[in-house]
Formats: C-alpha cells, sequence, structure tokens
C-alpha cells in the first residue's frame, strides 16, 4: 500500500509527532517528529542503513515477513519544530525508553521530563549539600531512572569510571547523584580495575551509616557541579 503523502497534504501538516505501533500486540514501539513524509521513510528503506536505527528496522522487518503492515499515527500536527520536540518528549517518557526502539530519550527531559511531585520539590527546594569532609562525586545522569530501585543505583554507580585509583581510595564518602541531587551514598569503598576497561575503575561499598547519609542524601550539588560538564566524577577535598 502506497502511504506516501501528496504535498497538500504535507503543507496542512506542518511540523507533526507520530506513533509506528506493532500490529501484532497493538503497542507502540517507536516515538518520532518531523514533516514531509518522514513517517514513511521508515518503511519506504530512506533509513535502513542507520546501523543506530537497527532494532526499529528489525522490528518492521519482522512485522512485514508476516505479512503484516506497521501502524502508524499522527498524535499532533500543525505544530512549530519546538513543540513537536516537547510532544515528542512527553510521548517518550510516558511510554518508557525500556519500551521503545528510539535509542535516546526526547528533547528537554532532563530539565522538563517526566517527575513524580518529590522531584519536583528536589529540583526547586533542594538544600545545597555542605561538605566537612572529603567526597569523591559521581554523576550518573546517563542511566538514572526515576524509580531505580536501591540495588538498581548501586550496580550503575559501580563503574566504570576515569579516576585516580590511588586518590579515590583515601576517600572515604562517595555520593552518587541524577539531575544535581545526590541518590545515594557509600562508604567502606574499595576501588580496583574495572574488568572490562583496564583504563577506568569500579569500587564495592556498602550504603553509609545514618548519621553520615543523613547529612547529603536529597541535597542538592548544583554549586559543586556545572551544568554541561563532562567528567563524571569530581573529588571535593576537605
Amino acid at each position: 500500500m502506497n502511504h506516501k503523502l501528496s504535498q497538500s497534504t504535507i503543507e496542512k501538516l506542518g511540523y507533526y509527532v507520530y506513533i509506528l505501533s506493532d500490529p501484532r500486540t497493538g503497542l507502540p514501539f517507536y516515538v518520532g517528529k518531523g514533516k514531509g513524509n518522514r513517517i514513511n521513510q521508515h518503511l519506504l528503506g530512506a533509513l535502513k542503513n542507520k546501523k543506530s536505527e537497527v532494532d526499529k528496522i528489525n522490528r518492521i522487518h519482522e512485522i512485514q515477513k508476516e505479512g503484516l503492515e506497521v501502524w502508524h499515527e499522527v498524535m499532533r500536527y500543525g505544530l512549530t519544530e519546538n513543540e513537536a520536540f516537547e510532544v515528542e518528549s512527553a510521548l517518550i517518557d510516558y511510554i518508557g525508553l525500556d519500551s521503545l526502539t528510539n535509542i535516546v530519550k526526547g528533547h528537554h527531559t532532563y530539565d522538563k521530563g517526566r517527575a513524580n511531585l518529590k522531584e519536583i520539590r528536589l529540583k526547586y527546594q533542594a538544600k545545597e549539600a555542605i561538605f566537612n569532609e572529603s567526597v569523591l562525586l559521581i554523576s550518573i545522569n546517563n542511566t538514572f531512572q526515576l524509580g531505580m530501585s536501591p540495588s538498581e543505583i548501586y550496580r550503575v554507580s559501580q563503574g566504570h569510571w576515569k579516576i585516580d585509583l590511588n586518590r579515590a581510595n583515601k576517600i572515604d564518602v562517595v555520593c552518587v547523584h541524577a539531575q544535581g541531587i545526590i541518590r545515594e551514598v557509600y562508604t567502606d569503598t574499595n576501588w580496583f580495575i574495572s574488568n572490562i576497561d583496564p583504563n577506568k575503575k569500579m569500587f564495592e561499598g556498602t550504603v553509609a551509616k545514618d548519621s553520615v547519609r543523613n547529612k547529603y542524601i536529597d541535597k542538592s550539588i548544583k554549586s559543586y557541579w556545572k551544568q554541561g560538564q563532562q567528567n563524571s566524577v569530581r573529588y571535593i577535598d576537605r
């Protein structure tokens, strides 16, 4: 079936946000934004050589092999490009990246994305952390998700980091943060060479005692961590 849009239809649509769904389950597997025939390019083969989109292409091929067609739904149209970014991001946040073949979160996910009331309060009302001892700050922005269990936070916190092994082993407190807020605090840490990358390090440790943890948990580190900072670790020497 020819799904290609005519020029007159394209002009009426402007920028739009769309969902591709699997007809076998009725569930969406991709959220996108665009204009023109962007919604059809996935099926027309224009994107089939993009290695970064292999999961999406494989899903489309699986559906086609069963003699079925991918469901196309336009969720909003007549948008500006910025509006399309925001709608796309909101849909990705709502459905969840784990349920989609999208490889990145949406526009403004970290500063305006889905958040529960606690996260909103922490973002705008969290008190600044005051460090009166040497601390190692570790950012897990790239792997943090709301609702992560303590064991999940520990797993993504352990490594693999570019650090000075001797220096790290002299610091007793490790504060793991995401989106500018300390999420967990570890002590009794032991650092060692990563078993995946010999140029990076990992640690094992225990959740800090309440006397230490309560000083830092849910506190802001924004005065210590510049937005956009590339390095994932920072030493606070006291």
